[in-house]
């Protein structure tokens, strides 16, 4: 019985899981990009698969752009240096753009709209504000993991002799640091593929190379959103 619980509970996050908008629109986001990697920007059935699955996760992000606008007119946490939430709120600014100048090219990939070259122009602009946004994360996460790990410096010192991992907020702090890690490699892949996206290093920065990046990046944000494991319970 043990057993099966357990793999009920397991199954039960699954659900709640993959129930999750966003968690959704990520796992597209990796089919989008593998496809990307495979096509390689060639005619066929990968790349026809990168179109609909592009498409297909608009649906997926209308009317998201209110997170970050929310993000954005909310107050800073206290303490937080002044540049650091400077950046955090043109992050916001420029994310929330980006989703909301994405739903017009939604609506003209679709043909509802149908001027064609203001579409191509929308969807432009849209990708420089997603590119902003990931170089204003970049730095945010690095000015975070600066101010995270002089205060863990700190910490040790004052626990002297003591060892360090033995201490609840220690660890509290290495988590935080790992995390935002994490979110700075994110943000630093983004900021290539949005370059790739826009076609500003087309030698450099080709169609594989976006899809590469970009599907590593959409299994970052899968791993991101993944609910905390069931604690196995023995009987």
């Amino acid at each position: 019985m043990s057993t099966l619980d357990a793999t009920r509970a397991e199954l039960g996050l699954l659900v709640l899981y993959l129930g999750k908008a966003e968690a959704r629109d990520k796992i597209c986001r990796a089919i989008q990009y593998g496809s990307k990697f495979l096509s390689n920007g060639e005619p066929g059935t990968a790349q026809n698969v990168d179109k609909t699955t592009s498409l297909a996760r608009k649906v997926f992000r209308l009317f998201k752009f209110v997170n970050d606008l929310h993000a954005l007119i909310s107050p800073t946490p206290q303490g937080t240096p002044l540049p650091l939430a400077l950046l955090g709120k043109s992050k916001n600014a420029l994310l929330s753009t980006f989703l909301f100048l994405d739903q017009f090219v939604w609506l003209g990939r679709t043909g509802i709209y149908q001027n064609k070259e203001r579409t191509e122009l929308i969807g432009r602009i849209s990708l420089y504000c997603w590119l902003g946004s990931s170089v204003c994360a970049t730095l945010v996460e690095l000015g975070e993991l600066g101010r995270l790990s002089a205060s863990m410096k700190k910490l040790e010192k004052d626990l002297k002799n003591k060892n360090k991992y033995d201490d609840e907020q220690y660890r509290a702090k290495l988590n935080k640091s790992n995390e935002r890690t994490l979110s700075l490699i994110k943000a630093g892949i983004d900021t290539v593929v949005a370059v790739g996206l826009l076609q500003l290093a087309p030698k450099t920065v080709t169609p594989r190379v976006t899809g590469a990046f970009g599907f590593v990046s959409s299994l970052i944000s899968c791993y991101q959103l993944l609910p905390a494991p069931v604690k196995s319970k023995t009987v």
